[in-house]
C-alpha cells in the first residue's frame, strides 16, 4: 500500500510502530521493518552507549528503514543526532519538537525529520521549521497526551500542514487505516497494538494484565509526572491520584535519585536538563518527571504492576490477542484494502 509517508521513509506500508519507553527496543522495531512497515527505537530511556548498541542491533536483525525516538532536551541531544548521522539511521523521531537548525542538520544529512504532535498549532509550528512529515497524536493515545480527540485532530491538521500526517490514538486494525487514510492522513502510528505481540519484551503476564481490560480500563492522570498521562487503571494509579503534593514530589525526588543510578548521568546533567524544562513547565512538574521512566520501567521491564505505571491507550480495550508484528501490519493492510474495495 503505498502512500506519501511509504515515499518519504521508503517501507512498504503506512504502518507505523511508534518509540515507546522501554518497549520499542531492536527486536520489536526489527520485527516491525521485516514486516514492511517504520519500526521506531524509543532512546528517550537508554544511555548514549546502549543507543549505540540498540542501533547496531537493529542494523543486524533487519536491513530496511528504522528510526530513533529522540529528546531534543536531553543534554546530549547534539551526539545522539550526530550518531544518527553517521549511521545513516533513516527517521528521526521527535516526542518535543526539536529547534530548526537540529532539523536542518539532519535534513542536510538525508535523515527524515517526524516530530509528534496533539495539536494543530504544534503541527503548523514544526512544518513551518522544515520537519518532513508530523505524528498527530489524539487524545485516546497511551502515555502523554492531549484532550482533542483522533477524529478531530487529523482532519485539523492535514487542513493546516502541506507535509505528510501519520494518524496516532485509537488505531489496532485495518478499518482504522482507512478511516485515517480517509481523513487525509499518510498513515498511522500504533503503540499499545505493537506493545501486545509476541517481539514486544513486555513481561507475559504484565501483557496478559493489558489483554483483561475493558474500553474503561485506562485513566488520564496527573500523577505520574504532572501532566496528563494515559496509563491503565491499577492499584497504584489509584493511590497515586489519592496523593497528596508533597507525597508525590517526595517520590518523584526518589526515582531522580534511581533514574540517576540507572542512567550514569550525573546530578549536574539532571539538573541542566531539568533547567531546560523550567522555561516551560512550573518547578514541582519539573521535579514530578523524574517519575516517569521508573515508574514506566518497573511495570514494562520488572513485571511490578505493585509499584509499575503501565501506559495504554484506549484501544487496548479492543485488543484480545498477541499476534505477531507480521500479522498484525499484514492484518491492517489486506483490512484496510478489503474496506475500499467494498466502498
Amino acid at each position: 500500500m503505498k502512500t506519501a509517508l511509504t515515499s518519504l521513509v521508503g517501507v512498504e506500508h503506512p504502518v507505523v510502530q511508534t518509540g515507546m519507553g522501554w518497549v520499542a527496543g531492536p527486536r520489536l522495531v526489527a520485527a516491525t521493518a521485516e514486516a514492511g512497515g517504520l519500526g521506531i527505537l524509543a532512546s528517550a530511556t537508554m544511555t548514549y552507549d546502549e543507543l549505540v548498541a540498540a542501533i547496531a542491533e537493529t542494523k543486524s536483525r533487519t536491513t530496511k528503514p528504522f528510526g530513533v525516538n529522540l529528546r531534543a532536551d536531553a543534554v546530549d541531544a547534539a551526539r545522539r543526532i550526530d550518531l544518527l548521522i553517521a549511521e545513516r539511521v533513516r527517521v528521526a523521531s521527535f516526542a518535543r519538537a526539536p529547534k530548526p537548525d537540529l532539523i536542518q542538520k539532519l535534513k542536510d544529512a538525508g535523515t527524515v525529520v517526524i516530530p509528534s504532535v496533539g495539536a494543530v498549532r504544534h503541527a503548523e509550528k514544526v512544518a513551518a521549521w522544515g520537519a518532513d512529515a508530523v505524528i498527530a497524536q489524539g487524545a485516546e493515545a497511551g502515555g502523554h497526551t492531549g484532550s482533542v480527540a483522533t477524529t478531530l485532530l487529523i482532519p485539523s491538521v492535514v487542513d493546516t500542514v502541506d507535509i505528510p500526517v501519520i494518524a496516532a490514538g485509537g488505531f489496532f486494525d485495518g478499518r482504522g487505516l482507512a478511516a485515517a487514510l480517509s481523513y487525509g492522513a499518510a498513515g498511522i502510528a500504533m503503540g499499545t497494538r505493537f506493545l501486545l505481540t509476541k517481539e514486544s519484551t513486555v513481561p507475559d503476564d504484565v501483557k496478559q494484565l493489558y489483554l483483561d481490560r475493558g474500553l474503561d480500563g485506562t485513566v488520564v492522570t496527573k500523577r505520574v509526572d504532572g501532566v496528563p498521562h494515559r496509563v491503565l487503571r491499577t492499584e497504584l494509579v489509584e493511590r497515586l491520584e489519592r496523593s497528596g503534593r508533597v507525597t508525590s514530589l517526595l517520590h518523584a525526588l526518589a526515582n531522580a535519585a534511581r533514574f540517576k543510578k540507572l542512567s550514569d548521568l550525573s546530578w549536574r546533567s539532571m539538573a541542566r536538563e531539568g533547567w531546560s524544562m523550567r522555561k516551560e513547565l512550573p518547578l514541582a512538574q519539573v521535579i514530578m518527571a523524574a517519575n516517569t521512566p521508573m515508574l514506566l520501567r518497573a511495570g514494562l521491564v520488572e513485571g511490578r504492576t505493585d509499584a509499575g505505571v503501565l501506559a495504554a491507550g484506549q484501544v487496548v480495550g479492543m485488543l484480545s490477542d498477541l499476534p505477531t508484528c507480521a500479522e498484525v501490519i499484514h492484518g491492517v493492510v489486506r483490512q484496510a484494502e478489503d474496506v475500499f474495495r467494498t466502498w
